[in-house]
């Protein structure tokens, strides 16, 4: 079932006609031609809706509960998956799926938070926050992969790590910290690409990287904008101001020059749309990203990250 978000309500009438004019066509009634007529006037309105968007609106697509997930995009761009569990020290946390597969026949480590559609997997998931486990399995399969030899790929999607007591009291800190440190010391190729949320410390746990990639219709913030708006203004309900102010679009931040290096374009009306044509675009920026990458020794790898994540401070006297 599709979901519409407010402002595609638009394209609701047009999309339910043109269900219905396709049930009712038969041999001897065709609506061919009206059908094809909806079909461009629905083509153009999503055009004009999606060229206009408004920065909550992005963010509003973000969240969508059609996107892909990471295990969407895994089914979809690579082979051979095959899951790890647990951070032994703790427990496993599904909120961030870890593993091993292969990117064209390449073997790989891939890692990403998941979110869930229904109610159920969405508490299953914990709504893609992760625990400290979570990250602490993260590190455990970076290192292996390391070991290994492997390219990692990470795919970001949280509002944010999960802020529970048990959480802080697992040392939800320490675990970003120690991730943030390990993976700026990784000798294998890093390439995160922010699929959804973008959300604070919690995406930054896996997103520190020789590339880092950003979907068109994601967002990346030290905060969402309900949270923001309740610290500034003591009412989230102010979340699309917060949203203007906090420039968090894909757009905003290549605009910065210096935190992503591409923006990945998707469907025309965002991912949700199809996850496949959505995924082909990921898989081509990967494959892009990781033949660059691989033309580098460990040492030069290194280098490279450290100048990356240097060139994000500017420093005025």
């Amino acid at each position: 079932m599709h979901h519409y978000l407010e402002f595609e309500k638009p394209l609701v009438e047009l999309e339910q006609k043109i269900f219905e004019l396709r049930g009712f066509s038969t041999d001897q009634v065709d609506f061919t031609a009206e059908i094809l007529r909806l079909e461009k006037k629905a083509e153009k309105l999503r055009q004009e809706i999606f060229s206009n968007l408004t920065r909550w609106q992005v963010a509003q697509l973000a969240r969508h509960v059609n996107r892909p997930f990471t295990l969407d995009f895994i089914a979809q761009i690579f082979t051979d998956w095959f899951e790890v569990h647990g951070d032994r020290l703790y427990r496993d946390d599904p909120a961030l799926v870890c593993g091993f597969a292969r990117l064209e026949g390449r073997p790989c480590a891939v890692i990403g938070h998941q979110k869930g559609r229904d109610t159920k997997e969405k508490v299953y998931r914990n709504f893609g926050m992760p625990n400290p486990e979570g990250y602490r399995k993260a590190l455990r399969v970076m290192q292996m992969a390391e070991q290994f030899g492997l390219p990692i790929f990470t795919f970001v999607d949280t509002p944010g790590a999960f802020p529970g007591i048990g959480a802080e009291e697992r040392g939800q800190a320490e675990a970003i910290a120690r991730n943030l440190r390990e993976m700026a010391a990784l000798k294998v190729p890093i390439i995160a690409t922010v699929t959804g949320e973008g959300g604070s410390g919690g995406a930054l746990g896996i997103a520190v990287g020789n590339r880092v990639l950003m979907m068109q219709y994601a967002v990346y913030s030290v905060i969402s904008p309900e949270g923001c708006a309740a610290i500034l203004w003591k009412d989230g309900s102010q979340g699309p101001v917060a949203a203007e102010a906090l420039k968090l679009t894909a757009e905003d931040i290549r605009q910065l020059g210096c935190v992503i290096d591409e923006v990945i374009p998707e469907p025309m009306g965002g991912a949700h749309t199809d996850h496949k044509a959505a995924a082909e675009q990921v898989r081509l920026c990967l494959r892009k990203h990781l033949a660059d990458l691989q033309a580098l020794s460990p040492d030069e790898l290194l280098e490279q990250r450290y100048q990356k994540l240097r060139a994000m401070t500017i420093v005025q006297e």
